[in-house]
Order: C-alpha cells, then sequence, then structure tokens
C-alpha cells in the first residue's frame, strides 16, 4: 500500500516537472523569454537547442501518465481484494 501511495505522489511530481520542461521548452523555441540563443545559455544549460528541452518534457509526461497507471490499477486491486 505504501508502494501505491508513493507512485501516485510521484507521478504527481514527475507530471508537474514534465509540464514545466514542455512550457519552457516552447517559450524558448518561441522566443517568448529572451532571443532563443540567450534563452538556451539561460534557462536549459547544457542543452543542445529547445527540440531537447521539448523532448524531455514530453518523455516525463508519458513517465507520469504510465506511472500514474500503474498506481491506479494498485489501488484498484487492493479495493477488489478488500485491503483498503
Amino acid at each position: 500500500m505504501i508502494f501505491s501511495h508513493t507512485a501516485r505522489i510521484l507521478a504527481y511530481l514527475v507530471l508537474i516537472v514534465g509540464a514545466s520542461q514542455l512550457a519552457l521548452g516552447l517559450a524558448i523555441a518561441t522566443e517568448a523569454l529572451l532571443p532563443h540563443e540567450q534563452a538556451l545559455a539561460r534557462y536549459a544549460p547544457g542543452a543542445p537547442n529547445s527540440g531537447a528541452v521539448i523532448d524531455r518534457g514530453i518523455q516525463k509526461l508519458l513517465i507520469a501518465v504510465v506511472l500514474g497507471t500503474l498506481s491506479e490499477i494498485s489501488f484498484r486491486l487492493l479495493k477488489i481484494r478488500g485491503e483498503q
């Protein structure tokens, strides 16, 4: 049961981080914050381009969805068994 709750909390945290990283990548790509090179150096140091930041954000969103789905399955199984 502790793992189910931990997975749910972790899924929400990864969802927030992934969505913010995706939004940051899109803001860098559209030059909403600063010119492209300056924004990339300031907000995403070490990233080769804004596409890499967007890709990492999408990957984190997918991980959050998978982790959230697994935690919901776990909660449903606990409910069916009557352990919750």
